[in-house]
């Protein structure tokens, strides 16, 4: 029997999720404003959701622009076609 050796593999770069520590120089009024329409409590979660939303809005206006060459009757139709009668 011979002896079994692990090997760790490094990886470059960091985890997507791992949290790193910035410093930004960031106008307080505009953390506030956005965290009074955001609801957050604290200027990291304010940045956090802020930066959430930017991705999602980018994910939507991607999603839309490939919906674009469909015909949004055709849409509406299926819905009609699968709904339940009443």
């Amino acid at each position: 029997m011979g002896t079994r050796t692990i090997r760790r593999v490094r990886r470059s770069g960091t985890r997507p999720d791992a949290r790193t520590r910035k410093n930004y120089r960031l106008p307080q009024s505009k953390l506030d404003a956005a965290r009074r329409v955001l609801g957050t409590t604290t200027e990291t979660e304010t940045i956090e959701r802020a930066l959430d939303l930017v991705v999602f809005g980018e994910r939507l206006a991607s999603g839309t622009a490939r919906a674009r060459g469909r015909a949004w009757n055709n849409v509406v139709g299926e819905m009609q076609r699968t709904a339940p009668e009443p």
